[in-house]
């Protein structure tokens, strides 16, 4: 028995028997913002309400031109696809709790007929990572930075929709083992916030949108400090809407949210993410009369999420552009 013990630890010593591989842990990102945040694309809803399907995922699924940058979304009996290395909580303000592997239907109205950015960013993320991936999304429509966000280092009355942010995170970190049975308890890391926001505090030029760099700061100063991660990784998604060539008060708001994160104690951690050119017209996408939602349009929130990730990705690796 003791010389079998032995050569156990003889062969385990030389490397002919691999020791077990540490667990990784379970790599949490925080996906805030407001309505478009929450998920506004349509995927496969057609008729007169829905300009006959134009600019829906399944319509882009069928363009032959377009189909391959898709194909991911779909598996081989030519389903939703469904990818159980990354999950998803979403508690969405009305309705139950949403929490499950990624897929299609991660959005505001529930169903599987709409997506958000979460969809491409968890695919980016989960390609990358060969960890577990846990992506949280805070989201609110019609919320601003200035009053509903505002963060406790901003002053004034700290925003209820920040508060309930931390308040989802910490509650999701708390049960991880009852809402994802998958989860094998090996801890967990929170690996970084995505901020995709901006329309309520454009539409208001004289106060909101003058605080918004600093403001903005601020959210990432104090997100940091609640989740004990001073060099917390930070993707700013440009606001995208269909104003490429903006009215003041949008051009302004976009130059506060690349100026903030430019600021020199953000160097190499924090990364501001364009998503204009991602606009399609609006007689080309499902919900041609709602340009605060991107039209519905699924290629574009299908490309922002895409472009999240991507600059997510850039962030952890250290010796790429963005982390310099």
């Amino acid at each position: 028995m003791h010389s079998l013990r032995a050569w156990v630890v003889l062969l385990l010593w030389v490397g002919l028997i691999p020791a077990a591989a540490a667990p990784r842990p379970l790599k949490v990102f925080i996906l805030a913002g407001q309505s478009n945040m929450e998920g506004q694309a349509v995927v496969d809803l057609d008729g007169k309400d829905y300009n006959h399907g134009r600019g829906t995922l399944a319509a882009l699924m069928r363009d032959p031109a377009k189909a391959p940058t898709f194909k991911h979304l779909k598996n081989g009996q030519g389903d939703w696809a469904t990818r159980e290395d990354v999950w998803v909580r979403y508690q969405r303000e009305r309705g139950p709790l949403l929490a499950g592997p990624l897929a299609i239907g991660f959005a505001v109205y529930g169903g599987r007929h709409h997506f958000g950015p979460e969809l491409q960013f968890g695919h980016v993320v989960g390609r990358h990572l060969e960890n577990q991936v846990l992506l949280i999304k805070t989201a609110w429509g019609g919320k601003s930075l200035y009053t509903d966000f505002r963060p406790p280092s901003s002053g004034g009355e700290v925003g209820k929709y920040y508060t309930l942010m931390m308040a989802q995170v910490r509650e999701a970190l708390a049960n991880l083992k009852r809402e994802f049975p998958g989860y094998d308890g090996g801890g967990h890391e929170v690996a970084g916030f995505v901020w995709y926001h901006g329309w309520n505090d454009g539409v208001n030029p004289k106060t909101a949108v003058p605080e918004y760099e600093t403001n903005l700061v601020n959210l990432i100063g104090d997100v940091r400090r609640e989740l004990r991660a001073p060099k917390l990784p930070v993707v700013i998604g440009e606001l995208t809407g269909p104003w490429v060539k903006a009215p003041p008060e949008w051009t302004k708001l976009r130059e506060a949210q690349a100026a903030a994160t430019q600021r020199p104690q953000f160097k190499g951690n924090v990364l501001f993410v364009e998503t204009h050119d991602f606009v399609r017209k609006p007689e080309d996408s499902p919900n041609p009369g709602h340009g605060h939602h991107e039209f519905g349009n699924a290629e574009t929130y299908f490309l922002v999420g895409d472009a999240l990730g991507k600059g997510m990705v850039r962030l952890m690796q250290p010796n790429s552009p963005a982390g310099e």
